[in-house]
């Protein structure tokens, strides 16, 4: 990877009788338990964006950890993605224990402080890690970037899971003002839901900023999706000021 002191490896782990593969990136030089931050993928899987992530993530000293939502390290093309995801999108108990095994594993391994794990989550993943913070277990905050925070798809309702009354941490959300995905009533539910529960909770709107605007392949404006650097930079940067805050860290 970046530099010699860089380590990489593969991660198997469970989910009932789905095995996955994480992928785990951390700075061998450290010697202490330090936080980790996981990195759930869009829609396509656990691809070469959330390892790299997961590898940026370690250069910020956190052990970064990539986790695998559809099993064996799966990642699909754009054209298969939707088979893989709906069942996880539709069953949001299933994608919480999903994402629960990752989280799980991740809580165990040796290099990691349990007592300060956090979550980014991309389009799809941004759904994925608010249902982890949803879920009740014991993290100390998200980051959703332009996810997707829908209960329905063309015309058909998901099966939601109740916020737990163990819910916890902190929530930020990084939104593309122009993303097609997102509407303003999904974005006032997540804030009606969070401050009910007294979670804390931010929501950073880009303007003239479209979908998947932190991916640089993303090259679609007659769809909505559109790569933006200036927008990517802001938001990378209030996600290393939030892990900061809620890790309690420089």
């Amino acid at each position: 990877m970046q530099n010699a002191t860089m380590h990489t490896v593969t991660i198997p782990y469970f989910h009932g009788e789905t095995k996955c593969l994480g992928f785990m990136a951390y700075d061998d030089r450290v010697k202490v338990k330090r936080p980790a931050v996981m990195v759930s993928p869009a829609w396509r899987g656990q691809d070469d964006f959330a390892r790299q992530k997961a590898v940026e993530l370690a250069e910020l000293g956190y052990v970064g950890f990539a986790v695998d939502l559809y099993g064996n390290g799966t990642s699909v093309t754009d054209d298969e993605a939707a088979q893989y995801m709906l069942p996880l999108f539709f069953d949001r108990p299933l994608l919480q224990a999903r994402i629960g095994a990752a989280f799980a594993c991740v809580s165990q391994l040796p290099q990691v402080d349990p007592a300060k794990i956090g979550a980014i989550g991309f389009c799809f993943g941004g759904l994925t890690v608010y249902e982890l913070l949803r879920s009740g277990v014991d993290l100390k905050g998200v980051v959703c970037f332009h996810g997707v925070f829908a209960d329905q798809r063309e015309g058909s309702l998901a099966k939601t899971a109740p916020l737990s009354p163990k819910a916890k941490g902190s929530l930020l959300i990084l939104q593309g003002e122009k993303d097609p995905l997102v509407t303003p009533l999904d974005l006032q539910n997540v804030q009606q839901e969070m401050t009910k529960a007294g979670i804390d909770w931010q929501i950073h709107l880009y303007g003239n900023t479209m979908h998947a605007f932190t991916n640089p392949l993303a090259n679609n404006p007659q769809n909505g999706a559109m790569y933006s650097e200036r927008a990517l930079h802001r938001a990378w940067r209030s996600m290393q000021d939030f892990f900061g805050e809620v890790f309690g860290v420089s």
